[in-house]
């Protein structure tokens, strides 16, 4: 295999001593089985779309707390030097498998910021290949990763065309934002986590997307993440009684399938019923059932 070219890093006005500009030009290279072309990334790129101010709670989920206010990324620290940065290795990095496999290539100083792959390098040999095989991951997740560490956010290309609705009706936005956030949780990058969450909130779905979005989350995350869980089982416990009359028998098998998600709808229900029952009702739905003799 033919030893990956250095990706090309434009920085406008960039000397040594300072940071690149925000809207710096990152391209890096990404070869598939057969073709070869070229992603360009930049953090400010998309100016016909901008991205919003973090989003609050979903507006349609009532009583459900709003979230606290995102901190903003963690930023490269005082002392770092872009030299060293555009001298610091090339990695090769091959996700995915099969017809979906593809070659990427980064500079070894930003996959040293997530643990996980930090091991890898790690276990490089002085002299032999810098290469890092992936092919259980996500090839669309994790090159908004590596945008990520290049830019300090990432972008999701919208299907839609101008003019027309924004709802996500498949449910492809919701999932390639939430892809992305088990990958972060997974490489240890809370803040990637919480950007990503910043945008399933801002994301208008439907109960088709909706519905396809709680399952990948509880089957993708593990219980104790409130963070990710705990809205998508207030949307449900929130909307169920309506939405099951589109997606009734989708509910139903995601109710069958996944029993942990049924629990916490309920769970919340629940909570929500013995909130508005009294005292004294409580206490007599514990007495004694009549017994004939």
């Amino acid at each position: 295999m033919d030893s990956p070219q250095t990706p090309q890093v434009r920085v406008p006005g960039e000397t040594e001593s300072t940071q690149p500009e925000p809207n710096a030009t990152v391209t890096v290279t990404v070869t598939a089985n057969h073709d070869c072309t070229e992603i360009e990334m930049g953090g400010t790129q998309d100016t016909s779309q901008p991205e919003p101010e973090p989003a609050q709670q979903d507006s349609t989920l009532p009583d459900v707390q709003a979230e606290p206010e995102l901190t903003p990324p963690a930023k490269k620290s005082a002392g770092f030097n872009f030299l060293e940065f555009l001298t610091s290795p090339i990695v090769e990095i091959i996700v995915g498998k099969g017809d979906d496999e593809t070659v990427m290539t980064a500079h070894q100083s930003l996959l040293m910021e997530a643990p996980l792959l930090a091991e890898y390098v790690e276990k490089f040999e002085a002299s032999g290949p810098r290469r890092i095989s992936l092919p259980e991951e996500n090839v669309d997740a994790f090159g908004c990763f590596l945008q990520f560490q290049y830019t300090r956010d990432y972008t999701v290309t919208r299907t839609e065309t101008p003019g027309e609705t924004t709802e996500d009706k498949s449910g492809d936005e919701l999932l390639r934002h939430a892809r992305i956030y088990t990958l972060a949780e997974k490489l240890g990058l809370p803040d990637l986590q919480r950007i990503a969450h910043a945008k399933i909130h801002k994301v208008k779905s439907s109960p088709v997307a909706e519905l396809s979005y709680a399952r990948y989350v509880y089957t993708h995350t593990p219980a104790a993440d409130n963070t990710i869980r705990k809205p998508v089982a207030a949307y449900w416990a929130n909307q169920s009684h309506v939405l099951r009359q589109e997606v009734g028998d989708d509910f139903k098998k995601l109710c069958i399938d996944v029993p942990e998600f049924s629990f916490d709808v309920l769970t919340i229900i629940l909570d929500r019923k013995l909130k508005n029952v009294s005292v004294d009702e409580v206490k007599g739905s514990a007495r004694k059932r009549r017994r004939d003799i």
